[in-house]
Formats: C-alpha cells, sequence, structure tokens
C-alpha cells in the first residue's frame, strides 16, 4: 500500500508484538520512525533493546514494565493491545471452567491492566493512541467460542467507555475488530472451525495482516482526531449488524 506515516520520536507499546499481528505492528512502526517496545512473553527475534518480558495477566509484571518504558524512553504515545489467546473450539456445556478463564483473562482482564498502567501516562502528557485487537466474535458471537467472544465483547465494551472518559483529553481509544486474519493463531482453532469462517466472508478469503497494521497506523496518527469509542471492522464485508 502506498501510504506513509511519519511517527518520529514516538513511543509505541505493543503487546503480544514478538509475533504475528503484533510483529507486523511494530515493524511498521519502526519504519515510520516510532521507538518500539514489545511486551509478551517470549522474545522469538525481537531485538534486546525492544523487548519486556510481560505477561498482561500478571499486574506487577505489567506496572514494572510501565515503569522501565518510561525510564529509557520517558513517554509512551502509542499502545497497542495485540496480545491475544483463542482457547479451543467446542460448545459452552463442554469448556473447562479454568481454560475459559484464561481466555477471559489474557484478552479482557490483560487489556484493562495494560490499559490502567498506560493511559495515565499519556493523560499527563495530554497525547496518546490505544488501538486495542477486538474480534468479529465478539460483536456476533462465534458458535462454540464462546471464551473468546465474550472476551472480545468485553474489550469492545471497555474501548467505548474508556474513549467516552478520555473524550476531552487528546487520547484517543478505539478498536479493530477483524473477522479471521491469515496468522498462526488460527492453529489453534480446528481446521473446519477456520473453514466455517472463510464461508461466511462475501469476499470469500481471510483477511490479512498487513490490513490490519494498516488500519492500526491511521488510528495512531494525526489524522485520527474526531475518532474515539470507535469499533472498525475489518470482515471483509461479513458484519451484518
Amino acid at each position: 500500500m502506498d501510504i506513509s506515516y511519519d511517527f518520529t520520536d514516538r513511543v509505541a507499546v505493543v503487546t503480544g508484538g514478538a509475533n504475528g499481528i503484533g510483529a507486523d505492528i511494530a515493524k511498521h512502526l519502526r519504519l515510520a520512525g516510532a521507538y518500539v517496545a514489545i511486551w509478551d512473553k517470549k522474545q522469538g527475534n525481537v531485538a534486546d533493546d525492544q523487548y519486556f518480558e510481560v505477561d498482561i495477566t500478571n499486574n506487577q509484571q505489567v506496572t514494572k514494565a510501565a515503569g522501565a518504558v518510561i525510564d529509557r524512553f520517558g513517554q509512551v504515545d502509542f499502545l497497542i493491545n495485540s496480545a491475544g489467546f483463542t482457547g479451543p473450539t467446542m460448545p459452552l456445556s463442554e469448556f473447562d471452567v479454568e481454560t475459559w478463564q484464561r481466555v477471559i483473562d489474557v484478552n479482557l482482564v490483560g487489556t484493562f491492566k495494560v490499559c490502567r498502567a498506560l493511559a495515565p501516562i499519556m493523560q499527563q502528557k495530554n497525547y496518546g493512541r490505544i488501538v486495542n485487537l477486538a474480534s468479529l466474535a465478539g460483536q456476533e458471537g462465534t458458535p462454540n467460542a464462546s471464551a473468546y467472544s465474550a472476551a472480545k465483547g468485553g474489550v469492545i465494551a471497555m474501548t467505548k467507555s474508556l474513549g467516552k472518559e478520555l473524550a476531552m483529553t487528546n487520547v484517543r481509544v478505539n478498536c479493530i475488530a477483524p473477522a479471521a486474519v491469515d496468522t498462526d493463531i488460527l492453529e489453534q482453532m480446528s481446521p473446519e472451525h477456520v473453514q466455517r469462517m472463510i464461508d461466511k466472508s462475501p469476499m470469500e478469503r481471510l483477511g490479512q495482516v498487513e490490513e490490519v497494521t494498516h488500519m492500526v497506523l491511521w488510528l495512531c496518527s494525526s489524522a485520527c482526531t474526531f475518532n474515539s469509542g470507535a469499533v472498525f471492522d475489518l470482515s471483509g464485508g461479513r458484519a451484518s449488524y
């Protein structure tokens, strides 16, 4: 895509940024001039000076990482909440209770803890962009994915709430609700479940990582001024509400 952004001297935190969608977002933020801090449980191929080992469900680790980012970079301008966990695909009545709780903790509670740690830093500076990665499942409810649907529905509602709380500041809070995107996270789902999601798409395909990245970049840009608490579809025309 022939679109460029200038994020020189901006500082971004990307959770789940060691692989998948988060890694692509982090790469393009760096290409646009931003300093990027990757918060993830595994380092992968991330450079040492960019990586912070963080389990976003652990509030102590989140708080420590927030302080470390400020010590190193002095500010936080962008927060991309990309860390996620789909869990298994099965009927609600068969769901293991601990697994259900883990899906909720990673996708919803973890996102809350990171926002809680970093939003006040943006408020103090009176500037920031928060982009939460939700899912079409959170809007429509996907059969046999009740925990993931509930968690992402919570992310959408939390985005709307926080966006309203910060509406009178220069901090914008939005989320993206993709349909299935072609990443390794699909390996957590059965092939039949993935194919059903493709079949539901009017475009009859999966979303691509770069399509998510480019929407995130716009939401981080100075062009995004009157959008807050909003949900942006990336569904290939599938959204039906």
